[in-house]
């Protein structure tokens, strides 16, 4: 069937997006992790409300490589840099931010019902949904200035 509007973010977005409480361990969040088979967590507050997003490699790397204890870090103390998109964006809108902030997951966020938390955006999405160009032209400016 054609589409006649274009791709929103809640469009592509994998719904149902499970979040980490601030308050809880980086040990509970690498749990939560491995129980979803997934790479990121969106940290949220204790008003549920978007606080940041924690990677796996943020657990090692900010972590575990300096021989801290994962059990004793809370998660919002990584939630870095926060980055969303609102849920009635153009998918297009979507790929220039993950490119603009060279981000591989963005969280998509219902601005107009409660500024909640609704899916997440991650390649994979992309991958489904947008032109061979686009994911090409995504893959080499995020990846462009990797390490």
């Amino acid at each position: 069937m054609a589409r006649n509007k274009p791709l929103k973010a809640r469009d592509i977005m994998t719904a149902g997006a499970k979040c980490v409480g601030e308050h809880e361990s980086l040990q509970d969040a690498a749990k939560m992790m491995r129980e979803l088979q997934v790479g990121a967590l969106p940290i949220c507050g204790d008003d549920d409300r978007l606080q940041g997003l924690v990677t796996d490699r943020d657990i090692v790397v900010q972590c575990v490589a300096d021989g801290v204890d994962p059990a004793r870090v809370e998660a919002g103390s990584l939630g870095g840099e926060l980055h969303w998109i609102d849920a009635d964006a153009s998918a297009t809108d979507a790929l220039a931010s993950m490119e603009q902030h060279q981000i591989k997951r963005l969280p998509v966020i219902d601005v107009q019902n409660g500024h909640r938390l609704v899916g997440m955006i991650s390649e994979a999405n992309l991958a489904q949904n947008l032109s061979d160009k686009q994911i090409a032209e995504f893959a080499s400016r995020v990846y462009a200035g990797a390490h």
